[in-house]
């Protein structure tokens, strides 16, 4: 046990005074929000390209009609232009050819040509033009035929959104206010963050036994110590960098957040809203109608009705068994192969589960009640990330000790087979291992 402290307490203090590890555990946050910042800031300016689209309108209804929009602008040609531009569209400005045939009214199919795969915008763009006046012209007509004066403007005022606020029963029959959106959030941040943590500490602990074996420092280190504490050191060592960055990532998460609820408190969100109301002459209706409605408050009083305590239990939790559980799989293929090559055809099988478990995340996350989200949190291998997802919404407190109950199970399974192929792996050399390799070293007794 005492060695088992040491490795531990070693690999523990290697990575955590690493100005590396200091450096990304205060950067990642800001990194994080830096990167869907630009990922928004990208979506939202990402079509500056300017464009000149040819349009022969053989319908001749929507001749003036196409105004520019953006950096997208129409010309508008003859029937005979039309047919040499068709076939010489690369030899010239025109960026595509919008064909609208006389016909469009009764078959609603228009064509867009070009040289090359024209992006999704600029379709939708074009479409969207075209759906609009023809629905237009045709309420037009309909209004004109009906005879009823003032009809236009009776229908234009039936046009009504409903908002629908979310209610929840908390467990003493108390309403609470929640939304779909921020649950659906929360789930696949949660699941996600799981996935790259068990799947990066994993790697870590693969690595760390595959550098010691290739310097032929482990002949040395087990020859005082058994295989069976130095991976336990390994493991466990590794983890709890991983629980430090963890924690600092929360404690700087809750100082935000007490920060912005400090700011935003109901006082000074008063004093804001009587302002803007104050200034509402001078604002648009939406941005009056979005400063009376005190959108940050609402977020963070739905935010604050999750069951915050049972996500934080079970993203500990899941980190926990799923670290231990990978981790001890990863840390047997470092053990029995000798090179990057080798490793990387065996790692994929190993985590193949794990790959999967990310990519049902959107389903899940979309319907946590089905049977894809019922299934894939209870299977042990998938249970870390998909379980996770689910915890948002609310689930059957049976169905999460069971998903618990078979993880720890596995786990326990997984790591005792891993310390078996660990023990023989870490002084084998020169030697090709498959599956059928690795059984028989699971079928050793000694």
């Amino acid at each position: 046990m005492n060695n088992t402290l040491l490795i531990l307490k070693n690999e523990y203090l290697k990575r955590v005074k690493k100005k590396s590890f200091i450096i990304l555990t205060l950067l990642v946050p800001f990194l994080f929000a830096g990167m869907f910042a630009l990922i928004i800031f990208l979506s939202l300016n990402n079509d500056k390209k300017e464009r000149t689209i040819a349009v022969f309108d053989e319908s001749t209804l929507f001749l003036g009609e196409f105004g520019e929009e953006e950096y997208t602008k129409y010309h508008f040609i003859p029937k005979e232009e039309y047919q040499d531009l068709k076939t010489n569209l690369k030899n010239t400005d025109f960026y595509a050819l919008l064909y609208i045939p006389g016909n469009i009214y009764s078959n609603n199919t228009a064509q867009l040509i070009s040289e090359k795969q024209l992006p999704i915008e600029l379709g939708e763009q074009i479409e969207r033009k075209l759906s609009r006046f023809i629905e237009n012209d045709k309420r037009q007509k309909v209004i004109a035929e009906s005879g009823i004066p003032d009809l236009e403007e009776r229908l234009a005022s039936t046009s009504t959104r409903v908002q629908l606020n979310t209610l929840k029963i908390s467990d003493s029959g108390e309403t609470q206010k929640s939304s779909s959106t921020i649950a659906f959030i929360a789930s696949y941040a949660m699941g996600f963050i799981i996935y790259f943590f068990v799947f990066m500490y994993g790697a870590m602990v693969m690595r760390s036994v595959m550098e010691e074996k290739k310097s032929r420092i482990i002949e040395v280190i087990i020859s005082s110590v058994k295989p069976s504490q130095l991976m336990a050191g390994k493991i466990i060592g590794t983890a709890l960098v991983g629980l430090t960055q963890v924690a600092i990532w929360i404690v700087l998460g809750v100082v935000v957040l007490i920060g912005v609820q400090a700011f935003f408190t109901p006082e000074s969100a008063q004093e804001m809203g009587q302002s803007l109301m104050e200034t509402q002459s001078q604002m648009n209706p939406a941005m009056a109608q979005a400063a009376d409605q005190n959108k940050v408050m609402e977020v963070m009083e739905m935010i604050g009705n999750l069951n915050l305590p049972l996500i934080l239990f079970s993203f500990v939790f899941y980190f926990l068994a799923g670290y231990l559980l990978y981790s001890s799989l990863l840390g047997a293929v470092g053990a029995a192969v000798d090179n990057d090559e080798d490793s990387q055809q065996m790692v994929l099988p190993v985590t193949f589960p794990l790959i999967l478990s990310i990519m049902l995340l959107f389903p899940i996350a979309r319907n946590p009640e089905g049977p894809v989200a019922f299934w894939a949190s209870i299977i042990p291998f998938t249970a870390p990330v998909a379980m996770l997802a689910r915890v948002p919404y609310g689930i059957p407190t049976w169905e999460l000790l069971l998903s618990m109950f078979l993880l720890i199970l596995t786990t326990v399974g997984a790591i005792a087979a891993a310390a078996k192929i660990y023990r023989v792996g870490l002084l084998m050399y020169g030697k090709k291992v498959n599956i059928k390799e690795l059984i028989k070293w699971l079928r050793y007794k000694n």
